[in-house]
């Protein structure tokens, strides 16, 4: 790899490189790009100075265009700043010519960057979470992660033109290194492979969507156009059905509106995936646990039930009419619950999230989740209340704010843009030639219901030399939720996302009160369980039930079934949303939510750990117990300690002022080092513990106190 000062770019000569012309919107004029693959990628230490005060910087930065052959490194910000004006020159950059360059984790790099530049226009889904940035110099740059959803290592696997490997081991990151400091060849390689695996993905994404400007900013961004298209366009070549099609789907748009008091409520409602381990279960070694999952539990539920059709109407039911509602499958509701006197009637499992109660009096909580309080007050959908009435007893209860919808299945381009998609990530799987619409498909699949549940209300984030955030207010959330109902490309409800996350929760609840006390754990789409066999009658059964619901929904609109079961290049049929026997694990332990050890069959451990990192954590685990694998079970308890060097595990620390401080590297050389803002990286030990609140719940469970017989006290 050259260093940039024995780089020239009269080498990029050999390079036929096409001008691509995009409309933006923003400025109402047409920009041209250059249609090629740049990436680029930093260095960085970080140190503790002498007076505690954090500080970080880099050392050494990668970029490149095309492919391997032109990739040079540079040492310093000035080094940058100088290969950026010559680009500029070369490629007669402008506001108007652009250069588009891909940093895999933008807001990383950026926070080093930022003040050496002058930024036009910076984009960001968050503060300082970038994911477009414009410099005076012409050059956009862009995020190759928020892109692609996948680390560096998993880029490179699922590469499919290329065969590039993330090289892991070569940059120790322990060692302090100034730009002075000397870069060995390994090294050197080490930041040339990470700026090459970056081109390669770039250059597929460029092969696939035709040119760099149809390559959209995120991932969700693929399956929204996708949909969009689906919503809004024909197939057909003639623009007159394009128009009817349009016309008629915008019409539904012109239903589904909400107001701001509407929008408050359904975040209200909105819960995520359900993830808890059994109060029976808990810091036990289990045998032979068995593990099933749904196979594509969110794509599923979109295509089975039925999501509001209607802006919600404020309703005063009588009790017989409420209870009616519930029970009426053409009627969603949200409403304001209030208990008193709430019990949980089970003995494994409790459902109410103590985040999502408004009120809560004297509570007993069972690791973020309600076991028994005073009085409990909550917003709900019907499907919440549905679930409730299965877990829990009450003495009183008050219904409140009730709103109604009108239900019914998703539109006819919805559900055909996800069968479309779950049937191309069961067929093409594996099949050779395919790869590049197999990960497609698997990536956009997962990404559909995310996008129902996408934030209308915003706060607005600037960055004009440094981040401004603008919280939104009453006034700016009306304007926005104005904007939203009279969007001409808007194709989505927020209520469906909603009502996805709801249905999808009831769904892994049929499980675990089928389940009963041989339930373990769950984790949104799957349940991990004892006595398998004893259970295979409900797994069928639930799996006839899912057939029998697809199959009226296709009936109602009008859909081949066959579409739904799609088989595997095996020829396997793939119904989705049915429970996927995943195997039986020898000896399972979960000290609670994303807190589990599991040895399978094949005699490995795998470690899930909130906080820590899978392999990290497990090879330090091994190591201490001599690769005894019966003491790791033993040692991985609520006491559970790994120190910071082990962990793999880093704390962020933002820098926003400059500093300038001399230091002496590894290899002894002294440099004085000035960085305008950076981010501090320092290793974070990790701690496993049980609250004490959640230690107590499970004690007074096992000695007796919350329970008489089955019937809590």
């Amino acid at each position: 790899m050259k260093h940039y000062y024995d780089f020239d770019l009269q080498e990029l000569d050999e390079i036929e490189i096409n001008l691509v012309s995009k409309f933006d919107t923003n400025s109402k004029s047409v920009k041209k790009y250059l249609n090629i693959e740049c990436a680029f990628d930093i260095e960085t230490t970080s140190v503790m100075l002498e007076n505690e005060q954090k500080f970080a910087f880099m050392y050494e930065w990668t970029f490149g265009i095309k492919d391997k052959r032109f990739i040079c490194y540079g040492r310093t910000w000035e080094e940058f700043k100088q290969l950026c004006r010559d680009l500029q020159e070369y490629f007669l950059l402008d506001e108007n010519q652009i250069l588009v360059i891909y940093v895999h984790n933008l807001s990383y790099e950026f926070q080093f960057m930022r003040k050496y530049f002058q930024w036009q226009n910076v984009f960001s889904v968050d503060e300082r979470k970038p994911i477009k940035a414009v410099c005076s110099y012409g050059i956009e740059f862009r995020d190759s992660y928020i892109l692609s959803g996948y680390s560096l290592e998993k880029l490179a696997e699922n590469l499919v033109s290329h065969n590039i490997k993330k090289l892991v081991g070569d940059l120790d990151y322990s060692l302090c290194r100034t730009y002075e400091t000397e870069l060995t060849e390994n090294e050197l390689n080490y930041c040339n492979n990470d700026v090459e695996i970056v081109l390669a993905y770039i250059s597929e994404q460029i092969s696939q969507y035709g040119d760099i400007t149809k390559i959209p900013m995120t991932n969700t961004g693929r399956v929204r156009k996708f949909v969009r298209d689906k919503c809004y366009f024909t197939e057909k070549s003639h623009k007159k059905s394009s128009k009817g099609k349009y016309n008629r789907y915008r019409e539904l748009m012109k239903e589904l509106v909400l107001t701001a008091d509407d929008y408050i409520m359904l975040k209200k409602c909105f819960m995520g995936g359900f993830t808890h381990a059994s109060m029976l279960h808990v810091n036990k070694v289990l045998k032979d646990v068995a593990s099933i999952d749904f196979t594509s539990s969110y794509p599923y539920v979109m295509l089975s039930e039925k999501f509001p059709m209607s802006k919600p109407e404020k309703i005063k039911p009588t009790k017989e009419e409420f209870l009616n509602y519930v029970n009426d499958e053409n009627t969603g509701l949200m409403f304001v619950v209030r208990f008193t006197g709430i019990q949980s009637k089970l003995s494994f499992e409790t459902y109410i999230s103590e985040s999502k109660c408004e009120i809560l009096e004297n509570p007993i909580i069972n690791n973020g989740r309600v076991f028994k309080a005073d009085k409990l007050q909550t917003t709900i959908t019907d499907i919440d209340f549905k679930i409730i009435c299965q877990c829990y007893s009450w003495e009183t209860i008050e219904i409140a704010n009730v709103h109604k919808f009108y239900m019914q299945y998703l539109p006819k381009p919805v559900l055909m843009a996800i069968i479309e998609l779950y049937g191309n990530k069961t067929t093409l799987k594996g099949v050779e030639g395919k790869e590049v619409e197999y990960l497609l498909s698997k990536g956009m699949l997962n990404s559909v219901y995310g996008m129902c549940v996408t934030d209308i209300v915003r706060n607005e984030i600037q960055y004009i030399d440094d981040w401004n955030i603008q919280k939104y207010t009453q006034e700016t959330m009306i304007e926005q939720i104005e904007k939203y109902n009279e969007s001409n490309n808007r194709f989505l409800y927020y209520a469906w996302g909603v009502w996805v996350t709801a249905y999808a929760r009831k769904n892994l609840w049929n499980g675990i009160i089928a389940m009963g006390v041989d339930y373990v754990y769950s984790d949104t789409d799957s349940v991990k369980f004892l006595h398998y066999e004893k259970h295979k009658d409900y797994i069928n059964r639930y799996n006839k039930d899912v057939e029998r619901k697809l199959k009226r929904m296709c009936e109602f609109r009008n859909i081949e079934f066959d579409l739904l079961q799609p088989k595997t290049k095996k020829g396997v049929t793939k119904l989705i949303g049915v429970w996927d026997f995943e195997g039986i694990y020898t000896h399972f332990k979960t000290l609670g939510a994303k807190r589990y050890l599991v040895r399978e069959n094949d005699g490995n451990l795998h470690l899930t750990c909130a906080g820590l990192s899978k392999q990290n954590g497990l090879q330090y685990m091994l190591r201490i117990c001599n690769n005894d694998y019966n003491k790791v079970f033993t040692y991985f308890d609520d006491n559970l300690y790994i120190p910071d060097i082990e962990t793999g595990k880093n704390t962020h620390t933002y820098i926003d002022e400059a500093i300038t401080a001399t230091i002496t590297d590894y290899q002894n050389h002294t440099t004085e080092i000035t960085a305008l803002s950076g981010v501090h990286l320092s290793p974070c030990e990790f701690t496993l513990s049980i609250s004490k609140r959640y230690s107590k719940f499970l004690q007074d469970l096992r000695n007796g106190y919350l329970f008489t017989g089955n019937k809590a006290i």
